[in-house]
């Protein structure tokens, strides 16, 4: 009862955020010991472990990419591979964001598409091809000395929302993608000690073919709703035909944007091969077909966050220029006079990385490990037992709804540290696969599509785009309802091979 008080208190807290997310997350540190629950060792060995660690590595990884600038040229390569009609660049900014968004943080993959976007649609704009916003009047007059109201256009709300729709969708890809995946690796593998964990190479056979899904399908449902797909006499259909000067246009104002970063360098090289060996690491650990390549090398248990540690020292220990190479130049003039810096240096570390969120994953495990030292997790199963007489189907339903409703309130974090523990719970009551409630509600706490308060990405393309509230809340009910089925229907029959959810595993009892 007195973790379930703690418990009840840190839910409150993170659901009206009235301390700090990461600051709540400390509240088991201080009344754990206190109230007899967990003594102080214990408790604090939740905020530091192989799931933290993968944490730091994925964020160190994003931030190198990201000042390499090696994210950029990808964006833009594919951009001019598919093409740059308005149906075309966006289904390209579509692909781009969602590929970047399942290695680097969300924010940053949205942040980072907003220049693009925003370059395409001035360009054409200034050629007469279009208009990014439109001058709304307020209660059908301006009062003197106030800025009139900017509305944007369908196709600039349409490149907005596909810049945050994108990544919100591409976080669910792979296991570093988003804090939420790894919140349920750190739970379900405290939870389950004797299980065989989430490897990357399971989550990816999974999960990559239903976010393309989605993807496809949300692209599908913003060029219906304001680009007029299927509509071709209407308004909307005639504002995207730009015509073939339109895409010259869009064409040259990305060609320009791709030269002016110039020849690729040695530091986007070098992070582009330490970046491949990192995913090819972390795939291979343990692929399923075929032993992990720790086996190998060591009879002891090597988890992802090795792997990720090992990139993260190259980084800093490889030098982002080849300055060194001409030490022993004929002509001093050429030999450097100053060590050549790594390819990240701690202070970008230091200014960039998400700190806080180490404390709020902190938490979530400190519930887990609280919830089963106090047996209060065997309280939540046996009052859990009636629900054996819901189908399995129905269930998952139901819970994926709660998880995408909530999600839209509060952090996708603190909603994944709440329910995951009750969700585990409630499997072994009804004797299914943990897995199978677990695993497609973390992902469904990725999808917030209605508010800005939802997601930092939403947030971002509001303010950007200047998109109302209403607009936005519209907008997100194709990509909720896509998500909330596909997730569904995907995970009760492709999930269920992967995972092997047929039976109730022994070590779940």
């Amino acid at each position: 009862m007195r973790c379930l008080y703690v418990v009840g208190l840190m839910a409150m807290f993170w659901m009206t955020e009235v301390l700090p997310l990461p600051i709540t997350g400390l509240i088991p540190v201080v009344l754990y010991p206190l109230m007899g629950i967990m003594n102080t060792g214990d408790t604090c060995t939740c905020y530091m472990n192989d799931t933290t660690m993968m944490f730091i590595g994925s964020m160190v990884i994003a931030i190198v990419i990201e000042n390499s600038g090696l994210h950029m040229r990808i964006a833009l390569l594919i951009i001019k591979t598919i093409g740059c009609s308005h149906r075309r660049l966006t289904l390209g900014l579509f692909c781009v964001t969602m590929f970047l968004s399942m290695w680097i943080s969300n924010t940053a993959a949205t942040a980072m598409m907003l220049p693009i976007v925003e370059t395409v649609l001035l360009e054409l704009e200034a050629q007469g091809l279009g208009s990014m916003f439109v001058r709304e009047e307020q209660n059908g007059c301006e009062e003197e000395g106030t800025e009139p109201v900017k509305k944007p256009t369908n196709i600039t709300m349409v490149y907005y929302l596909v810049a945050a729709y994108a990544s919100s969708l591409g976080g669910i890809g792979t296991l570093v993608g988003t804090g939420t995946n790894l919140t349920l690796k750190g739970f379900f593998e405290k939870r389950f000690p004797d299980s065989s964990g989430i490897s990357l190479t399971s989550w990816m056979l999974y999960s990559v073919p239903s976010m393309l899904l989605m993807g496809f399908l949300t692209w599908l449902w913003l060029q219906v709703m304001y680009m007029g797909m299927f509509r071709p006499a209407s308004k909307d259909a005639k504002a995207v035909d730009i015509g073939v000067q339109g895409e010259k246009i869009a064409a040259a104002v990305i060609e320009k944007k791709y030269k002016e970063l110039g020849p690729i360098t040695w530091h986007e090289s070098g992070v582009g091969i330490l970046f491949v060996t990192v995913v090819l690491l972390w795939f291979f650990r343990s692929p399923g077909f075929a032993p992990g390549w720790p086996t190998y090398i060591t009879d002891l248990h090597v988890k992802d966050s090795t792997a990720a540690a090992c990139v993260t020292i190259l980084f800093f220990v490889l030098p982002s220029k080849l300055d060194f190479l001409r030490s022993f130049d004929p002509d001093p003039v050429n030999r450097p006079t100053k060590p050549s810096p790594g390819m990240i240096t701690w202070k970008m570390i230091h200014q960039k990385m998400h700190w806080s969120l180490i404390l709020v994953l902190g938490g979530g495990f400190a519930i887990s490990a609280g919830s089963t030292t106090s047996k209060l997790s065997s309280i939540l199963g046996s009052a859990l037992t009636a629900l054996q007489s819901i189908n399995p189907l129905a269930l998952l339903f139901i819970i994926c709804l709660f998880a995408e409703t909530v999600t839209e309130l509060t952090s996708n974090v603190a909603v994944a540290n709440i329910i995951l523990p009750v969700l585990a719970e409630m499997c072994i009551a009804i004797k299914i696969h943990p897995l199978y409630l677990m695993l497609p509600a973390a992902l469904c706490c990725s999808f917030s599509f209605h508010l800005p308060v939802g997601t930092p990405p939403n947030a971002i393309v509001t303010a950007a785009g200047h998109i109302k509230t209403r607009d936005f809340a519209i907008a997100g009910i194709g990509p909720s309802v896509i998500t909330l089925l596909v997730t569904t229907f995907a995970f009760s029959t492709w999930g269920t091979y992967i995972f092997h959810l047929s039976e109730f595993p022994d070590w779940a009892i």
